[in-house]
């Protein structure tokens, strides 16, 4: 399959992290989404059954970011993942890669992030 629909920096504030500062506080999180599926259909019908509505990948997104705190910014990324292949019978491959732009590390850095991958 080479079909992908791509969605870059999805928005949202949560509480996750390890430290102590990090849940209290919480942080801007950015999520980027790339999901392999077969787009011919879609793309000779015109018609958004036969492919994923990514406003409501969008919104599925933003409640995993700003709902349940997560230590790992790896388990966030792998329950986004699970609940997109959940929701979106069409999708076979999921990435999804977290941005932690400000992540509590002494290094000067302008983002740390984290991608998993799912498969159907």
């Amino acid at each position: 399959m080479n079909d992908s629909i791509r969605i870059n920096g999805i928005k949202g504030f949560g509480y996750h992290g390890v430290f102590a500062e990090e849940t209290k506080n919480g942080q801007e999180f950015l999520v980027d989404v790339e999901l392999i599926l077969d787009l011919e259909k879609a793309s000779k019908s015109d018609d958004l059954a036969d492919t994923v509505d990514y406003g409501t990948i969008c919104d599925l997104v933003v409640a995993a970011i700003t709902g349940t705190p997560y230590k790992l910014i790896e388990k966030l990324a792998g329950v986004i993942a699970d609940e997109i292949l959940a929701a979106a019978s069409l999708v076979e491959i999921a990435l999804i890669t977290v941005h932690k732009p400000s992540a509590p590390v002494d290094a000067i850095t302008s983002d740390i992030n984290v991608m998993v991958i799912r498969t159907r």
